[in-house]
């Protein structure tokens, strides 16, 4: 009886350490650095993110001179020297609603959970400073995009998109 009770303790015990593997995230989340800059040029490009008439080495300028902490990047240790740059997000706040940009996940990590937890990284940085509510932009064509969201809860607001550009990107 005490055997039995030990083997069951013990496929318990292997139970749970699976299970804290599975949901253990290989990846860190943290603010951007200027010797990221290529790579997450490389990754926004990859994800089909840049637009001919956005130049996104300007847009990171930008970002690093308005709360450069909320350009954040994800990133896997491939050594003990090396990280890889998977994933983006940038974060903004003007007081009246946040918004998300360039949330980007290397294709070979989406499907992971990745973007979820940049999403909730933007959701939780917002709510610390009082922020009701988020809005993104995702391209009507874009079905996959448009589904993400969808299941983390966001809604098609009843309103268009317009914009002006103010400084061109040459």
């Amino acid at each position: 009886m005490a055997e039995e009770k030990t083997n069951h303790d013990e496929i318990t015990r292997s139970k749970q350490a699976l299970k804290a593997q599975e949901f253990a995230k290989p990846w860190l989340i943290r603010a951007y650095a200027p010797e990221d800059c290529e790579s997450l040029v490389a990754l926004w490009q990859q994800c089909g993110l840049t637009r001919a008439w956005n130049n996104p080495y300007l847009d990171i300028e930008r970002k690093r001179a308005n709360r450069p902490e909320w350009l954040r990047i994800a990133e896997v240790q491939r050594s003990a020297q090396r990280w890889e740059l998977i994933g983006s997000i940038m974060i903004g706040y003007e007081g009246h609603r946040g918004w998300v940009n360039y949330l980007a996940v290397q294709p070979r990590w989406q499907g992971r959970g990745l973007g979820r937890a940049l999403m909730a990284e933007a959701e939780k940085r917002l709510l610390a400073e009082g922020c009701p509510k988020l809005s993104l932009l995702a391209r009507c064509d874009n079905e996959a995009v448009r589904a993400f969201y969808q299941r983390l809860g966001y809604g098609v607001d009843q309103a268009i998109a317009m914009g002006k550009r103010l400084i061109p990107d040459d």
